[in-house]
């Protein structure tokens, strides 16, 4: 069984559409890239996968539950991350995690092992407001996997993190693919994409433009020197250029 797959999904709003008829599976344990430039609905994508948002058209499920019909069942599956910081302050990150295991229904022993997980057990009792934006985003991803679920969604992880904090985080989510912990990873960093991904989807005006192995991506689109920034902006830098040449 696939851990997430998509068939001929779609979301219109009012009149736009943001999603256009895209298909895709990922495969337990891959980090799968999805990459686009911002507008091209990527973040769409991820609330139609979570169950947050009800497609306009399509199918899709992430570990055999569909998104709309079987939302109970998906809950527990998936551990999300946005790139919004919504954490509580002022409390401790222990009380943080603490109240997501009450919602959750998991046993408080389970905060501790993912304090530990993400490297904030020395300053779990501290106040999030002191915390660093790197550990604050360490301890979003720790509330993600209290419940330890098969599917993660990290939407731009290692945005605004310096140089250190986001190759730590990316260490990390290579370690949870390995655990089999699927990851579906939205990010601007190419390089990123192209380190931890053993394939990406590249999303334009809603379409997806290219789907593959980045070292297949790269070769197709260029050569040896390619980077996936090159087929990235090849694929979805075109009205930009446009100005530029006029």
């Amino acid at each position: 069984m696939n851990a997430i797959e998509v068939h001929n999904l779609t979301r219109d709003f009012d009149g736009l559409r943001a999603v256009d008829d895209i298909s895709f599976d990922v495969q337990p344990g891959e980090v799968f890239g999805f990459l686009g430039p911002n507008g091209a609905g990527k973040t769409t994508t991820i609330r139609m996968l979570t169950g947050q948002l009800r497609p306009t058209a399509g199918v899709a499920r992430v570990m055999g539950c569909d998104v709309v019909t079987q939302r109970d069942q998906l809950k527990p599956q998936i551990g999300v991350v946005f790139e919004v910081q919504n954490i509580y302050e002022r409390l401790s990150a222990r009380d943080n995690l603490l109240f997501a295991a009450r919602l959750y229904g998991v046993d408080r022993r389970r905060v501790d092992d993912v304090l530990k997980q993400v490297g904030l057990a020395e300053r779990a009792r501290e106040r999030v407001k002191r915390y660093s934006n790197g550990m604050k985003q360490r301890l979003l991803i720790a509330r993600a996997l209290l419940h330890e679920p098969k599917v993660l969604f990290l939407d731009e992880p290692t945005r605004g993190l310096d140089p250190n904090v986001a190759r730590d985080i990316r260490a990390f989510v290579a370690g949870l693919a390995r655990q089999g912990v699927t990851v579906f990873l939205t990010t601007h960093y190419m390089e990123e994409a192209d380190r931890l991904s053993s394939r990406v989807a590249i999303l334009h005006q809603g379409k997806i433009v290219a789907l593959d192995a980045p070292a297949r991506l790269k070769a197709t689109h260029g050569g040896e020197q390619t980077t996936l920034e090159d087929v990235f902006v090849a694929l979805t830098g075109s009205n930009l250029r446009q100005v530029f040449e006029e």
